[in-house]
Parts: C-alpha cells; structure tokens; sequence
C-alpha cells in the first residue's frame, strides 16, 4: 500500500500559496495609481520655489503624475524635469510601494544679486538663478559692467563676501568696471571702497578691516568719501 506523505504536500501546497499571494500582490501593486507627491525641501527654508512650483514641474507627457499608473512613471523623466528647472540644485523622486510618490529638492543658494539690463541672482556655484516670485534674498546688489555668460570675475568678489563675516555684516553693493576692477558701498558709511582688482584681495581685505577699526574706534569713519585699497602696502583715503 502505497504511503502518503502528507507533510511533502503541505509544503507543496504551502508554497503555492505563497507564489499566488506574490503574484496576486505584485499585480495589483503594478497597476495602483499613485497619489498626490509628497514634496520636501532640503537646506534653507527660504522657497523660491513653492510645493505647487514643483507639482507642476512633476508632469509626464503632458499629464500630472497623480491617478497615473505606477508602471507608466518614468522617475528618471520626472528627475531631469525638476533638474532643469534654473532654480534647483539637485532634485530626487522616489516611489514607495504603496504608490506614494516623493520629489525631495534642494534650492541654489544665491550670494548676489545682480542689477543691470536684466536682474538675476548668481549662486554660490557661480551660477545664474533667476529671480523669485515667493520670496527676495537679502543678499549685495551687484551692479556695473556684467556679462551673464562671464561672472567669473564678480562671483570670485561675490564669494569673498559672503564668506566672510565683516563683509557680510557691512557689503550692500559690489560695482564691477569694464576693467574687472570693483567698487564696494558699506550699509552705514556714505565711502566708497576702491578694491582695484583682485589680485591680493585678501591682502586688501585686512587692511580695510584695521582702517574700519581704526576709523570706528576715532568717530571719523564720516569724515572720508573714498578708501583707496589699490596699493597693496597702504590704505589711501580721501576726505571730505
């Protein structure tokens, strides 16, 4: 007489529940549409970008992502979407199982802002960022000779002062000359700071700082219409 082994079959049948429920499961996981995007930002909590912002940017062929099938989503055309705007820095889309759907996006940093022709931020990369309807960054108005293909000359100026403490404080203009040579105007003095160029500007740097001390310290930072920083030894200013 022939011996069933009945704990062979249980395992058989067990396994084939199991596959079925998988197969059943990841069905009906390919076709669950997916719902609203959830959206963080990184960094800042300045939004020059709002949630609706990049909602909108998050469209696939013409259409909004939401009530889309998960198998019809293309994470890396949505990517590229949010890359491209002038806006980001860097962006990443995620799909969990469950059909949500999460765009994390971190902003440029602007450090300057450039009036001229045309108005627009440069970045701290050295970049352009245009500007913003939700919000205006605090940060020196740049103004002068500026070309929006070469910012190379006024970021490395740009840059310096978003750097460094005294400057940040005190820097509300930064003018460039068709000569590459810069002029800074201070929030509470009515001189004006002759740089030159930027060769030795550190240099240049420390002796403004120790005239600032020294002409705070004696009351008479009122008395000067123009500080010469040209020369790289002295300190050359122009009284009233």
């Amino acid at each position: 007489m022939l011996q069933v082994n009945w704990n062979y079959i249980k395992m058989l049948l067990l396994l084939g529940l199991v596959v079925f429920l998988y197969a059943f499961s990841s069905a009906k996981n390919t076709v669950r549409n997916v719902s609203n995007p959830i959206i963080k930002f990184k960094g800042d909590n300045n939004l020059f970008l709002t949630h609706e912002n990049v909602s909108k940017l998050l469209i696939q062929k013409n259409q909004s992502v939401k009530n889309k099938s998960k198998e019809t989503l293309d994470l890396n055309v949505l990517e590229s979407a949010l890359n491209s705007n002038q806006m980001v820095k860097s962006a990443q889309v995620y799909l969990s199982v469950n059909g949500m759907i999460t765009a994390e996006v971190e902003q440029k940093k602007p450090i300057a802002r450039v009036r001229t022709n045309a108005s627009y931020y440069i970045d701290d990369q050295g970049g352009y960022m245009p500007l913003s309807l939700n919000y205006t960054a605090r940060v020196p108005l740049v103004i002068g000779h500026i070309e929006k293909n070469n910012l190379s000359h006024v970021f490395k100026m740009a840059k310096k002062v978003n750097e460094d403490e005294f400057l940040r404080k005190h820097v509300i203009e930064i003018r460039q000359t068709e000569k590459n040579t810069f002029f800074l105007k201070f929030r509470q003095s009515n001189f004006a700071v002759q740089l030159g160029s930027l060769k030795n500007l550190d240099k240049k740097i420390m002796n403004l700082k120790a005239f600032y001390k020294k002409a705070l310290k004696e009351n008479s930072l009122d008395n000067y219409v123009n500080v010469n920083l040209q020369f790289e030894s002295q300190v050359v200013c122009t009284k009233k």
